[in-house]
């Protein structure tokens, strides 16, 4: 249960611009949005970090930033971020067979090395106190230019921001991973030859 109450009308321009932006990104309304929208200020700060990491932050491919991102925010424990990057990831084309062992992915063979150390990384950096090793990051080094270094700890700061903020407030999973069931096979319908009784 939510430890505010969570605005889905609050009054105000940046509510409002706020409930649009939520709109457009997942299509309804969330609670982090709703719950955020008591204080101005932190709507505003979070949406321009939010807008900011969505246009300038490029350089790391898609794939390995969502490894990133679900990696942190499975490790603080988030329901939501969880819930929301299981379906992100199912509807942005990564392999559904790695977005279901992302959480166990040391024990998984799906994972190539740069994967590994984007998943170990984000592991590592949002452990409390962070712990990211010399070992570590020359490892990082061997498959990233230090821009993309420095955007990848920023996509794992940022997640855990979403994470720890969303956590700390007790918002919990808003259903998006079940919008990725995979429908029932329709049965084929039958020909007319096929409908017929056979003959002994």
């Amino acid at each position: 249960m939510a430890h505010v109450e969570l605005q889905s009308n609050a009054k105000g321009l940046i509510p409002r611009l706020a409930r649009s932006y939520t709109r457009r990104r997942f299509g309804r309304m969330v609670e982090p949005m709703e719950a955020a929208s008591h204080h101005s200020g932190v709507l505003v700060a979070m949406g321009g970090l939010e807008t900011a990491a969505q246009l300038g932050w490029r350089r790391i491919d898609p794939s390995l930033r969502w490894l990133a991102l679900q990696a942190a925010s499975t490790a603080i424990g988030c329901s939501w971020c969880v819930d929301y990057g299981y379906y992100e990831g199912m509807h942005d084309g990564i392999e559904p067979a790695k977005v279901r062992a992302a959480a166990e992915w040391r024990q998984s063979d799906l994972f190539d090395q740069r994967e590994r150390v984007v998943l170990e990384y984000a592991e590592q950096a949002t452990r409390t106190p962070a712990e990211v090793s010399d070992e570590l990051a020359s490892r990082l080094h061997a498959h990233f230019s230090e821009a993309e270094i420095v955007e990848l700890a920023a996509w794992v700061a940022l997640e855990n921001l979403r994470s720890r903020f969303n956590a700390g407030l007790g918002l919990r999973s808003q259903g998006f991973s079940e919008l990725c069931a995979v429908p029932p096979t329709a049965e084929p319908a039958l020909s007319e030859a096929d409908r017929a009784p056979a003959v002994a």
